[in-house]
């Protein structure tokens, strides 16, 4: 393959972003001249991505906020289409990786399938729990499906998509080895509080976004409250990096003087030395069911995306642990469950040593097993697989020798 091949890549979530800054490396590996451009974060930017859009401005949660937003976010689709169907060859993508975000994405793979790019799909869109009609725009606009969890790849083939298996990028880290009163005293820098390394400590993890942690945290804190009334603890909760400054102020003013909690900035350190955790549905979970240790799903949403997802969503488990599994390996406790006192009677078993926490360690190392492909054992990381098949569909594209 010769000249220098301009790959577009469109990443428009922080999970999106954060693969983007994993993928982008192993790809100049292995094509160190390539260009990159298209949607992303500042990592990615950071990383010598040319952001078209910036991720920023079109990533958004939930229906009141897709809807008071729809003109900004349309307007920045626009721009992204005209990249993908320019007739200026020296400025046309020769292969288009797209990141999650299907709202997005399935949209911009029609364009880019009807311009003749090649188009690798990276971490599947869930349609396997809704929105199963838009597997048509897969199987018509994708040449190569890239999923991260396993059941996943049975789903696509079945369908008749070609589709792999890379195993899931968390899956690929190594463990944190910070001992628990290192982990402790970097917890304690610049705090006046500090954690007990002697104590039980207890994960609290809201989730990422602001408004994730507006409606999680307070009945976590709840809970906290009453474990504390049955035993000493002391309570650990990570920020996500992605808040802002003030939105770290409103976390900080919900937090009460007792029971004590402790922010800290490292979530798998945290996952790695609570005894359990309550952990929001979401990425985190996959996080600690590949550190081991037990914990609670949760999750709480507004009534009005309750009510629609009730009526659209058609999976077994909400708990994304749980579909990898298959049955129920940890509790959820979604919208009504999710009570301060259903959080302690599932948690509580699991502080303690017995059948429950051993059960459960059991099927967290199963499922650890799971995220993990075939080749991992050989070293090749989940990254390294996505990276070689998109460089394989980058040799088949005609325009890139002809530069």
């Amino acid at each position: 393959m010769s000249g220098e091949p301009k790959i577009f890549i469109s990443a428009g979530e922080a999970s999106g972003d954060h693969y983007g800054t994993l993928l982008i490396p192993a790809l100049r590996r292995l094509a160190p001249d390539a260009e990159f451009f298209g949607l992303g974060g500042e990592r990615m930017e950071a990383l010598g991505f040319r952001r078209i859009v910036r991720a920023e401005d079109v990533a958004v949660m939930g229906i009141t906020e897709v809807i008071r937003h729809m003109p900004q976010i349309y307007r920045e689709y626009r721009r992204l289409k005209a990249t993908v169907t320019t007739e200026n060859r020296a400025e046309r993508p020769d292969a288009a990786v797209l990141i999650d975000f299907p709202d997005v994405n399935l949209s911009l793979a029609k364009h880019l399938k009807r311009a003749g790019i090649p188009v690798i799909y990276f971490v599947s869109p869930q349609l396997w729990a809704w929105k199963k009609y838009r597997i048509r725009e897969v199987q018509r606009y994708v040449d190569r499906m890239l999923v991260i969890f396993p059941f996943e790849e049975a789903f696509y083939r079945e369908r008749g998509v070609q589709a792999a298996f890379v195993g899931h990028p968390l899956a690929d880290l190594v463990l944190p080895q910070v001992s628990r009163e290192e982990f402790a005293r970097q917890c304690d820098a610049g705090s006046s509080k500090h954690l007990d390394p002697a104590r039980q400590w207890i994960g609290l993890l809201p989730g990422s976004r602001a408004k994730e942690v507006r409606l999680n945290l307070p009945e976590m804190l709840r809970a906290a409250s009453l474990l504390q009334a049955r035993g000493e603890y002391e309570f650990l909760l990570p920020l996500a990096p992605t808040l802002t400054g003030a939105q770290r102020a409103e976390v900080e003013g919900m937090l009460p003087r007792e029971p004590r909690v402790t922010i800290t900035h490292d979530a798998r350190g945290t996952l790695l030395h609570a005894r359990a955790s309550v952990v929001a549905s979401g990425t985190a979970t996959v996080e600690a069911a590949l550190i081991g240790n037990p914990f609670v799903v949760v999750y709480r949403v507004s009534p009005l995306s309750y009510a629609v997802a009730k009526r659209v969503v058609d999976v077994p488990h909400v708990a994304m642990v749980n579909l990898i599994a298959g049955r129920r390996a940890v509790p959820e406790l979604i919208q009504g469950d999710f009570t301060a006192e259903n959080v302690v009677s599932h948690l509580q078993p699991l502080l303690e040593d017995g059948q429950t926490r051993e059960s459960m360690v059991a099927d967290l190392s199963e499922i650890s097993g799971m995220l993990k492909a075939g080749d991992s054992v050989s070293g090749v990381s989940a990254i390294d697989r996505a990276a070689r098949i998109t460089m394989e569909a980058l040799k088949r594209t005609p325009q890139v020798a002809s530069r």
